[in-house]
């Protein structure tokens, strides 16, 4: 009876195995039948983006292909609505040198008013800051010295007219032949040197300033101005050549800047100044170079002119950089037409279809021009005043493609 039994639960044991096998088989078939695997699915989905990447890197490359690269397109209303400005390439070059210098009262727009004669101030009629006129009188001196030489201009005066009556008796006398020719003939030599020391007394009594019969010499300035400072005082005495007073025209200034005696010989009239003062920067020309002698070591001195609007004080420090010229061959640009793309300086060349960013070595910047060693041959058209729009459009071309 057990040994039945125990047979009886191995068979339902086998049974159940077999079930469970075939069961596993055929779920197995199954799946491969209904569809894809996992693994073929991945597959799948991996050859599908491969495709899409495939696709989107020919649309790059045939974006790249409509653009070339460098090249800003513009029509001429679109250069003119943006204000682009397209020059020459110069020619020249040169070197910048900085100067030191100051606000001076032009040449002939003051005076130093000396006393011609020496004598005793009796009167002084302006102070410092007085505006006068040319003529107008600065103070008076009484002179011993000017009243001689007003007494001796009369006496010459005289003689010279006594002189002239003499020869005049003469010839009348003459043609009566009581006189012979001869005196006559001395007589008029009498008369002629009788009136030229007549007229170098009289010029020696205007330059001693006209003195009056009493030896009052009024001394005047000579220009019109302000005046700047006075030398004199009432009661002092003064000697021939000393100053009274100091007088300048304020609306009359030039710039006097001291430079090597090197640059003296490159700077011409004519040539630019950028001017740093005390009312900011403006632009200045140089009307004059010419060695100092006054200076040691052979310093040189430029004068130069504002090209517009008043310069600052008198006596105001200013600073100056001036261009020197130098090699004639050398090829230069405006600064504005030289800009950075990517690192590394280049020029928008104007052409046919627009402009075309050209890399170049940049040298020294002169003033407002910068010197181009390579990259430019000097017949090209570049864009100077605003030439950064056509930089900024570079850049925007360049993000679209980039997307």
């Amino acid at each position: 009876m057990k040994t039945d039994t125990r047979r009886l639960v191995m068979f339902a044991a086998a049974l159940l195995i077999a079930v469970i096998a075939g069961y596993g088989l055929a779920k197995l078939t199954g799946g491969q039948d209904a569809g894809p695997t996992p693994a073929s699915r991945a597959d799948d989905d991996g050859h599908d983006e491969k495709g899409e990447h495939d696709d989107h890197g020919e649309e790059e490359a045939v974006g790249e292909a409509e653009g070339e690269e460098g090249l800003v397109v513009l029509t001429q209303p679109q250069i003119e609505a943006s204000g682009i400005q397209v020059v020459a390439v110069g020619r020249g070059g040169g070197s910048e040198t900085r100067l030191s210098g100051r606000v001076e009262s032009a040449i002939g727009a003051r005076a130093a008013v000396a006393a011609s004669v020496g004598g005793r101030v009796e009167r002084v009629i302006v102070a410092p800051g007085t505006s006068v006129s040319a003529g107008q009188p600065l103070a008076v001196i009484v002179s011993g010295e000017a009243a001689t030489m007003r007494a001796n201009a009369d006496a010459a005066r005289a003689e010279a007219e006594a002189a002239r009556l003499v020869y005049q008796r003469d010839q009348a006398l003459v043609t009566q032949g009581v006189v012979a020719r001869q005196e006559l003939e001395a007589s008029r030599a009498r008369s002629l040197a009788a009136d030229a020391a007549s007229r170098a007394a009289a010029a020696e009594v205007a330059a001693a300033g006209s003195p009056n019969a009493g030896g009052r010499v009024t001394i005047t300035s000579p220009v019109s101005g302000v005046v700047g400072a006075v030398q004199v005082t009432p009661g002092g005495f003064v000697a021939a050549g000393d100053v009274v007073a100091n007088v300048a025209d304020p609306s009359q200034t030039e710039l006097v800047f001291s430079a090597p005696p090197a640059l003296a010989a490159q700077i011409a009239p004519g040539a630019r100044v950028e001017v740093t003062g005390t009312n900011g920067s403006f632009s200045a020309l140089v009307i004059g170079v010419a060695a100092d002698v006054r200076e040691q070591g052979g310093m040189a001195i430029i004068r130069a002119r504002a090209e517009s609007g008043p310069l600052p004080p008198a006596g105001s420090p200013v600073s100056g950089i001036v261009v020197a010229a130098a090699n004639g061959e050398a090829l230069t640009v405006p600064a504005d037409a030289v800009q950075t793309v990517e690192g590394r300086p280049v020029v928008f060349v104007a052409g046919d279809d627009g402009f075309r960013a050209t890399p170049v070595l940049a040298g020294r910047r002169a003033g407002s021009r910068i010197e181009i060693l390579n990259g430019l041959s000097g017949d090209e058209r570049v864009a100077a005043t605003n030439a950064f729009l056509l930089k900024a459009e570079l850049a925007k071309g360049e993000a679209e493609h980039g997307h």
